[in-house]
């Protein structure tokens, strides 16, 4: 009597989305101390505001330090790296990865790759911070939101840059700030302080502008982009169709720069402006404008009125 050959189970596929070079505990602490230090300096930042901890050149330093760094990300990671919606000369190229790097939220080409996966699943199962990952109850959607707005840099998985971010992958000016990111980081916190230092004359004003412009503006940079990945998939309005949970949430779009009018980015990605609507203010659009009305930017891809009435939901017309 013969018995049939034994056969070996299927051995899983590996996914051309993810890079089989998983993120270490290393990286992980690294994470972990960069994004939650800067949030532990919103605890002391009330009571220190009453006090003498806080003068007009640390208020002044972290407003223009949090446009610089958060429109690094949302018209230079974002609108220009991500989803092409204009093209750049190169000084404006490499400025833009420059201050959205001081944004500390990644290097530029993971950043871009993660985006991209993002978008091709949206609220899918390769999305890699859908809030909608863990199903639609309340305590699921509790434990999503959560994912989609800090669990989701812990992720083992990497998503893979050759496959989502080739492009800046042949860019040598991107693969150079790419790999400069930790003395760009060191450079987000140094540079503000040191300016408050030099504008004051004393160390008391360079390390009121490291907490300031330092410390508490990347954190706000940091919960305002993550907002975007957990409440802008799963509160707001939907006024364009979309085949995700991508929604508008108004309150978000000043903090944002634009970013919060998401439904429509997700209805039209490459599109520079994503508030299209009366009274949507997106102030990522406008620097795009400043871009190209000084001829550092060209090819914008502005809102088409009848590409936009053709996207736009029944309940809203």
């Amino acid at each position: 009597m013969t018995t049939a050959p034994t056969v070996d189970p299927p051995r899983p596929q590996p996914r051309p989305e993810i890079n089989p070079e998983s993120r270490g505990n290393a990286e992980r602490v690294l994470i972990a101390v960069f994004t939650g230090v800067p949030f532990l300096a919103l605890f002391a930042a009330v009571p220190l505001a009453w006090g003498r901890f806080l003068g007009w050149t640390d208020v002044v330093l972290m407003a223009v330090f949090y446009v610089l760094s958060a429109g690094g990300i949302t018209v230079g990671y974002h609108r220009y790296f991500t989803h092409g919606s204009f093209k750049a000369r190169r000084g404006l190229k490499i400025f833009m990865a420059l201050a959205g790097s001081m944004a500390i939220e990644g290097p530029v080409i993971t950043w871009v790759a993660d985006h991209r996966r993002h978008h091709k699943h949206s609220d899918k199962e390769f999305d890699p911070h859908s809030p909608w990952r863990f199903g639609d109850d309340w305590k699921a959607l509790t434990k999503g939101l959560l994912w989609a707005h800090y669990g989701w840099l812990f992720d083992a998985n990497r998503t893979s840059k050759q496959r989502f971010a080739k492009d800046l992958l042949n860019d040598p000016d991107i693969r150079r700030i790419h790999l400069a990111f930790p003395g760009l980081v060191a450079a987000s916190f140094l540079l503000p302080a040191a300016i408050g230092g030099l504008v004051t004359m004393s160390w008391a004003g360079f390390l009121t502008a490291l907490f300031w412009a330092g410390f508490v503006r990347i954190t706000l940079v940091h919960h305002v982009t993550w907002s975007i990945n957990s409440i802008c998939h799963t509160f707001g309005k939907e006024e364009f169709e979309v085949r995700d949970k991508s929604r508008n949430v108004w309150w978000l779009a000043i903090p944002s720069l634009g970013e919060s009018w998401h439904n429509l980015h997700h209805s039209d990605p490459t599109c520079a402006r994503h508030g299209v609507l009366k009274g949507q203010i997106d102030i990522s659009a406008r620097i795009i404008r400043a871009f190209e009305k000084a001829g550092w930017a060209h090819d914008v891809r502005w809102p088409d009125s009848d590409r936009l009435a053709a996207k736009r939901t029944k309940q809203a017309v």
